[in-house]
């Protein structure tokens, strides 16, 4: 594919709450066995784009142990690669990324130094599959400066946590507002682009000349009227995770055997680092219902409509439902966990209960007695 790739992975969400107080949002484990990231990985390396960046910046250390290897998704070849650069004290510079702008500005050299024509810019936060080459095949067919990818949203979503696009007949954008505090629009932006790599460093250096550092804010918003700016809508599956809410709903998606089917049965595939972990072991008395549990994991009580990652020892006579646990969490027998996200690591004491709510999902964090960290 004519183009170069870069994941912008450095963001932190106050929506999260305690989930990102250690880890990205884009290394936020997905479905079990994956993190948010693979999914935007996936797809550069199924729609042949061979030359990628990930941009980190907070909290990136768990986000490079899972990146530290690039054979999992075939970046490890001699044409191209994947490459992770975070901010870097220079003679010019000596801040941390100030926006997406910026985070692109400070990595200029990457695209300089590229030949391909164009450049697919994606979110690391984004739950989807998509081909990046038809993108880029309409981009060419409208003749536009920048194509953005968009999805309808439906069902109650807060759509005022997007930016929000409105549209002509032909597709083009007319109209494009950044988290609104009343909805205008039920089409949301993914947070992926595709632009022609010079007129991207032409846009990223005139916009920071100017003291501006927000790609979405400071190029899209403002040259709207300006440039030719078209929206690409996307109508297979797509979701955000960056709040509570919806990582919690992504992860009860998949639950849903029409989205695992999507994502894990249906070419192309999606690729994440594998540990080397036995398979879950289901002792005498255990009861599993509708639910994913990852390898590594030993059940003893009842789980239902759950989500379990790897690693996690579920004691005897608990009883689970309607919750995520993350990895290698240990929980005390005679436990009872219901609409909750069970923080990785944890120990759940015996004999306690973690009750939430379908509207107000409960974080649970307990004090780690396994470790000394």
């Amino acid at each position: 594919m004519r183009a170069i790739g870069i994941i912008l992975a450095g963001g932190n969400s106050r929506r999260m709450k305690e989930l990102s107080s250690k880890r990205a949002i884009s290394a936020m484990p997905i479905a079990g066995s994956y993190r948010s990231i693979d999914f935007a990985l996936s797809n550069m390396t199924n729609s042949h784009i061979q030359n990628v960046a990930v941009l980190t910046q907070y909290n990136s250390r768990s986000l490079h142990l899972h990146l530290s290897s690039s054979k999992w998704w075939d970046f490890g070849r001699k044409q191209g690669g994947l490459f992770v650069f975070t901010p870097t004290i220079t003679a010019e510079s000596s801040d941390w990324y100030r926006g997406t702008a910026d985070a692109l500005y400070q990595n200029l050299t990457f695209l300089k130094n590229s030949h391909e024509p164009y450049v697919v810019i994606a979110a690391g936060d984004g739950i989807y599959k998509l081909d990046y080459a038809k993108v880029l095949e309409y981009h060419i067919e409208k003749k536009a400066d920048i194509t953005v990818v968009c999805s309808e949203l439906y069902g109650g979503e807060d759509v005022t946590r997007f930016g929000l696009v409105q549209t002509n007949e032909d597709g083009r954008i007319t109209e494009f507002e950044e988290k609104p505090m009343v909805a205008t629009s039920s089409t949301v932006s993914c947070g992926i682009y595709v632009i022609r790599r010079r007129q991207l460093i032409e846009l990223i250096e005139r916009c920071v000349m100017e003291d501006s550092y927000d790609f979405v804010s400071d190029i899209l918003v403002r040259y709207r009227n300006l440039k030719r700016i078209y929206a690409y809508k996307m109508n297979s599956y797509w979701s955000n995770i960056a709040s509570v809410d919806s990582y919690y709903k992504t992860n009860m998606d998949f639950l849903k055997p029409e989205v695992r089917d999507y994502f894990f049965r249906q070419s192309p595939e999606v690729y994440s680092k594998i540990d080397d972990l036995p398979p879950a072991k289901y002792n005498p008395g255990s009861a599993v219902k509708n639910s994913l549990i990852s390898s590594g994991s030993i059940i003893n009580g009842v789980v239902e409509n759950s989500v379990l990652f790897k690693k996690v020892y579920v004691g005897n006579n608990c009883v689970i439902r309607n919750s995520i646990i993350l990895n290698d969490v240990y929980i005390g027998d005679n436990t009872v966990i219901e609409n909750c996200i069970v923080e990785s690591r944890d120990t759940i004491r015996a004999n306690t209960t973690h009750i939430g709510a379908q509207d107000n999902i409960k974080v649970v964090l307990e004090k780690n007695e396994r470790y000394a960290l």
